[in-house]
């Protein structure tokens, strides 16, 4: 209690040797696995023995042949109180570093099985048994970052400063890294294939003190697998659903159906509605939307026919919701593929470019395509060479018929394969209209487009990309989100697009965007035209700067209208080298401009 050799002197109170044994006790003493703490000046004896005091250990072993397992301890207890509600502290539990841990004889006699506070085994010497980090402790969280990386965070709890990570990312490869606990390694890890994967982090101390832990996480990107195409839903003969009523939501079952699995993510469907009673819009989200989205993906008046393809997020149960807003209708739902979170077929875009023009004998003979007649066009190593030889599972394409002598629909299918029951675009004698198509590539790399008409019609075909094992980009879902309306003076105040003119889109916040999935209409037209959508060359900055080199409208077409007219039209655009994405009014008239989002395309 006096601490220092002058404080006992100044009370008048002896300084003592730590262990005092007297003359009777001696003879039937052993003295062994003892620790002595040396501080300094104020250093006791380590032992009184038989009336003899000895000033070292050596001294003592030599003289009574005692304490052979003794040490000197370089590394003072820390003070403890042991009893609550009492002042003083007793230096009990042991250090890093200190002869005490781990040395005890739990062999001795009388040796207890646990310390003063119950801890068991206690193989250190002295009260309290060592434990350099009784709280260490791991915690793991995963959040996706982009389509192929994945952020695991970290929390450690640990009463030591210096701690060492490894993370085992369960592709193969590892992440060593050195820190405190409140900085462990924040880096995300970008997996090569997507899929579902264990990680596991491992948390060391300096003293060896180790504690792991693991998640399961999965990519958020998904990839494309080719399916059908295949009827869903058809209203007007009852099948999946009766007549749609105005202003009501029709649900079809698409994940975890006719041979989809439960797990995907999206779907690319092309949805028609037809036998309309008046004006209104289609909106196609996946259910259980909250909200549900103010975004349109088909319009129509009545007495039309439209179709449009739609990159549909896939909702609660595998369902996707089609809200009409608008009079009643039928609706007809083929399916021809899915995304799922694993390694399928990704994308790859291209700038668009036309494969056929049987007007002009473009890829075709330069005739129309009689009634009920197929034309192969050829996909493997076309549109100059930008589309590749072998390995295309399937293709991106806008489909446009031109010139048509009949009422009909066109139905894109796999080379080698038959007609199936499906179409993917539907048109009036005379009409001229487009639609987005993707669609299976057959095993001669060859697609066939189905006439189904009693006239002929003239078709053309442009191809925005396509999918393969050997693509990496993939499909990221999102919520519909309108980017664009020029009929909306509150967000944009340059009114409709002029014709021959173009809105240039900045759209690529994120590292690795190749496309978007965008649907666009256009509305108000005051001529007949067609939508033209393509990257931009220009930067930002140039536009910023007025040096942007001027642009003509590019040779290929998304969409098509009369005036008059409210025509939409799935694009899948790629954002080219500055991430910006032109939108051109081709026509003598202005046009209102709608866009939005359904998903994107990421390498990274």
């Amino acid at each position: 209690m006096g601490t220092y050799q002058s404080n006992c002197s100044g009370y008048g109170q002896t300084w003592a040797a730590d262990v005092t044994v007297s003359s009777g006790s001696a003879a039937g003493t052993t003295a062994d696995y003892n620790d002595f703490f040396v501080y300094g000046s104020d250093a006791t004896a380590p032992y009184a023995w038989a009336g003899t005091t000895y000033p070292t250990l050596d001294a003592f072993r030599s003289a009574v042949a005692q304490g052979a397992h003794d040490t000197n301890d370089t590394k003072q207890a820390t003070s403890t109180g042991l009893r609550p509600n009492e002042s003083s502290n007793v230096d009990i539990q042991p250090q890093v570093g200190s002869a005490a841990i781990g040395s005890a004889n739990p062999a001795a006699p009388g040796a207890l099985g646990s310390d003063f506070f119950g801890t068991s085994p206690h193989s250190s010497r002295g009260a309290e048994e060592f434990d350099s980090n009784p709280g260490l402790a791991v915690a793991l969280t995963g959040t996706d970052n982009t389509a192929y990386s994945v952020h695991i965070g970290i929390n450690v709890t640990s009463d030591v400063q210096t701690l060492t990570y490894d993370i085992a990312w369960g592709d193969g490869t590892t992440t060593h890294a050195t820190g405190r606990p409140d900085s462990p390694p924040q880096s995300p890890h970008t997996y090569p294939q997507l899929g579902t994967y264990t990680a596991k982090a491992t948390v060391t101390d300096q003293f060896g003190n180790a504690v792991a832990n693991s998640i399961t996480v999965t990519t958020a990107g998904s990839e494309y697998v080719a399916f059908g195409p295949t009827r869903l839903l058809d209203s007007r003969d009852g099948s999946g659903t009766p007549k749609v009523g105005g202003y009501s939501t029709t649900r079809v079952q698409v994940a975890g159906a006719n041979g989809i699995p439960a797990g995907a993510t999206a779907a690319v469907l092309n949805v028609t509605v037809t036998d309309t009673t008046g004006a209104g819009h289609v909106t196609v989200y996946g259910d259980g939307s909250s909200p549900v989205p103010t975004t349109s993906n088909v319009n129509y008046v009545a007495g039309q026919t439209v179709p449009n393809m739609v990159v549909a997020p896939v909702g609660v149960g595998g369902y996707v919701d089609l809200g009409n807003y608008g009079a009643p209708l039928d609706l007809v739902v083929d399916i021809t593929g899915y995304f799922v979170r694993s390694s399928a077929a990704g994308y790859t875009p291209l700038s668009p470019s036309r494969l056929v023009d049987t007007r002009y004998g473009t890829g075709a003979p330069q005739s129309p395509v009689g009634a009920g007649q197929s034309l192969p066009v050829q996909i493997a190593g076309a549109a100059g060479g930008q589309l590749p030889a072998s390995g295309i599972t399937a293709v991106a394409l806008n489909v446009t018929v031109t010139n048509p002598g009949s009422a009909g629909h066109l139905t894109v299918y796999p080379g080698g394969q038959q007609a199936p029951n499906a179409s993917n675009l539907n048109f009036t004698a005379g009409q001229t209209v487009a639609n987005s198509v993707v669609v299976p590539v057959g095993p001669d790399g060859t697609v066939q487009v189905l006439n189904a008409a009693w006239g002929s019609s003239d078709v053309i075909v442009d191809v925005v990309g396509y999918y393969g094992q050997g693509s990496r980009s993939a499909y990221l879902p999102v919520a519909p989100t309108r980017l664009l309306d020029t009929r909306d003076t509150t967000k944009w105040q340059y009114g409709p697009v002029n014709p021959w003119n173009y809105v240039y889109m900045p759209v690529s916040g994120q590292p690795g965007i190749t496309a978007f999935a965008l649907n666009a209409t256009m509305t108000d037209t005051t001529s007949d035209g067609h939508l033209s959508v393509a990257p931009d060359p220009n930067t930002l900055t140039q536009y910023a700067q007025n040096t942007a080199a001027p642009l003509s409208p590019p040779s290929v077409s998304s969409l098509n209208w009369t005036a008059g007219g409210t025509v939409p039209n799935l694009v899948q655009a790629p954002t080219g080298a500055n991430g910006i994405i032109d939108f051109w009014n081709a026509a003598d008239g202005t046009s209102n401009l709608i866009v939005d989002m359904f998903g994107f395309y990421q390498n990274d």
